[in-house]
């Protein structure tokens, strides 16, 4: 296939002749409507246990002498420098792509990068692969986003996009429970395999339910079928060449770059947890690794909670205002890892940390991470938006996954014959970083809205 070619088969589809049928239009909305949700959120959510194997075999991988700390953090920082960057590149690629076919591809890609990681035992075959999968991985946030908001209005977005976010929790949850019993018991190979398996088949189910825009169906837009125009009363259809030219403008947006660099700061925290909190379940608490798993499971589950309860408290409490909701949230996770790190050692105080950091994080991603950038920007470059927050966003977690490999790797000793691990330097630095996201957040209190 040629360049051409390949461009052409994922460009977004044309218009076709509208339906005229009031009824016809509202049946199809219905029906598609809950197809994009199904698809955006449970496959999102499946295919994320593509991103998160390399996380929960860490301590078989050490302990066999496969890989180093230092070596995982360079393995797993590729992830995140090649997702920040196809972050950026696949937002903007997202607002002219038939997201159908988008997420269709790159989910089977990223499934069979995971397929091949269960061969790797070299670093920069390893590194290479788990790169290539990063990049795969960046086009699931902004296709869900531009076909979200292609699917539902202006005034439904904090409500969707909150439901949307927890996606993230299901992947999470079924990567430290599903997946870590396959690594325990069938080895580290099939924490990797099985992944791989889930994402063929979330790639064939993201064929059967998506759809791309409404008007490649004859429907009007969602706005015209809602009358929910949030501010506007009439709609502009700009060309390609205008819809580059609104991308680049919410690079001018000062809200825009602080958001960015507050919410890679909260991405710091949340990717520390999620690669490096079964291995200090493990060494620092005791546990196995399907307890550990399970633990962090619970945390991801209260996820889901904080991804819809951060949604509806921003839109029904606060009149779609994110900043007080964000502060809330941001204190909800701190209280949570205090009690994870310096609380009692026993497992109801452990599980109650988990539960507040699990729910207090996700409703801070929901926000930081695209729902407060798609507020500020012009929606129709929703993608793009989230490009941009996404390239910052994983630059944060590609640093953390180097800098926590360093600071595991240098407070772990031998005694006895057995590794001892001095976590203290890498958790004040994941603490350091909340903290810091919370305050730059609060400075975006009466951040200007656009239509």
């Amino acid at each position: 296939m040629t360049m051409s070619g390949l461009l052409s088969f994922f460009a977004a589809g044309a218009e076709t002749p509208p339906i005229t049928d009031q009824a016809e239009i509202d049946r199809l909305y219905r029906r598609h409507r809950f197809r994009v949700m199904i698809a955006i959120t449970l496959g999102y959510g499946l295919i994320y246990t593509c991103r998160l194997a390399l996380g929960v075999v860490k301590k078989p991988l050490i302990d066999q002498g496969i890989f180093t700390p230092v070596e995982l953090g360079a393995i797993g920082s590729a992830l995140f420098y090649t997702y920040a960057l196809g972050k950026l590149t696949n937002g903007f690629l997202a607002d002219h792509a038939n997201v159908r076919r988008f997420l269709t591809v790159t989910f089977l890609a990223t499934a069979l990068c995971n397929i091949a990681m269960g061969f790797a035992t070299t670093v920069w075959v390893a590194a290479l692969i788990w790169g290539l999968n990063g990049w795969f991985q960046s086009a699931g946030a902004p296709g869900g986003v531009v076909a979200m908001t292609a699917w539902f209005s202006n005034r439904e977005r904090g409500r969707i996009y909150g439901i949307w976010s927890t996606a993230h929790s299901i992947g999470e949850g079924l990567t430290f429970l599903v997946v870590g019993t396959l690594a325990a018991l069938l080895g580290w190979r099939f924490g990797f395999w099985g992944p791989g398996v889930i994402g063929v088949v979330t790639a064939a189910g993201c064929w059967w339910l998506l759809r791309d825009r409404p008007e490649t169906l004859g429907l009007p837009t969602v706005a015209k079928w809602r009358n929910d125009h949030y501010g506007a009363a009439t709609e502009t259809k700009p060309g390609p060449r205008g819809v580059l030219s609104m991308q680049l403008s919410i690079l001018k947006i000062p809200a825009i770059w602080v958001l960015a660099v507050s919410s890679a700061l909260t991405y710091v925290t949340r990717y520390a947890i999620n690669s490096w909190g079964v291995l200090y379940l493990q060494e620092a608490r005791g546990f196995t690794l399907p307890e550990a798993g399970f633990m962090l499971m619970l945390s991801t589950l209260a996820g889901m909670v904080g991804a819809i309860a951060f949604g509806f408290v921003s839109d029904k409490v606060f009149d779609a205002r994110r900043p007080p909701a964000n502060l809330i949230f941001a204190l909800l996770e701190l209280i949570g890892l205090v009690i994870i790190f310096f609380g009692p050692h026993n497992v109801p105080v452990l599980i109650a940390g988990m539960l507040l950091f699990g729910m207090g994080l996700t409703g801070l991603v929901t926000s930081l991470g695209g729902l407060f950038a798609v507020d500020i920007a012009p929606k129709k470059v929703a993608g793009a938006a989230m490009g941009v927050i996404g390239i910052f966003s994983y630059i944060g977690a590609a640093i953390q996954e180097q800098v926590s490999g360093v600071l595991v790797n240098a407070g772990m000793t031998m005694v006895n014959g057995h590794r001892v691990y001095d976590f203290g330097p890498a958790i004040w630095f994941w603490i350091g970083a909340s903290v810091a996201s919370m305050l730059l957040a609060a400075t975006l209190w009466r951040a200007q809205l656009h239509d």
